[in-house]
């Protein structure tokens, strides 16, 4: 699914607005959800730090997946500088998070095979020679004493 943010400053007002837009036709963008913040709000969460004005970003009426609304914080914090632009669109397609994930699997793997390059096989661990089958010989298995105990009304088998 497509989806496009666009964030727009309003200095004369103190306003900062969000509008999510998502494809819910073919080639068709329909807004979401509009957002509004205190300029005064999101410069002060800006300079506490990123997380926080992730944090001030998120609202129970919108809550963008990570990796959007870093940038879309990326693109608040530059608004904020002096001479920016005082709008932004954002445009995003799921597929992405998706391509990102496979990145980090593609880069575990490579990982996995260098450790089992450096170890050793799995065959080897398991090499039947090296098994002890001498528990009979050491009568730890004819010691063995039961927990369970047959009834003597049982005789194991069925009556149909």
């Amino acid at each position: 699914m497509k989806q496009k943010y666009v964030v727009l400053l309003d200095n004369e007002n103190g306003k900062l607005s969000i509008q999510e837009y998502a494809e819910l036709d073919k080639e068709m963008l329909s807004l979401l959800c509009e957002e509004t913040y205190d300029v005064a709000a999101i410069e002060a969460a800006m300079v506490r730090n990123r997380g926080a004005l992730i944090q001030a970003l998120r609202t129970n009426n919108m809550y963008p997946p990570g990796i959007y609304t870093e940038r879309i914080a990326d693109a608040v914090a530059e608004m904020f500088q002096p001479g920016a632009n005082t709008s932004a669109e954002l445009f995003f397609e799921e597929r992405e998070m998706f391509d990102a994930g496979e990145e980090e699997e593609a880069l575990e793997e490579t990982e996995v095979e260098d450790d089992e390059k450096n170890d050793m096989d799995v065959d080897d661990l398991l090499d039947d020679d090296e098994i002890d089958d001498d528990f009979e010989e050491k009568g730890l298995i004819k010691n063995l004493k039961k927990s369970i105990n047959i009834s003597d009304d049982d005789n194991g088998m069925d009556d149909a």
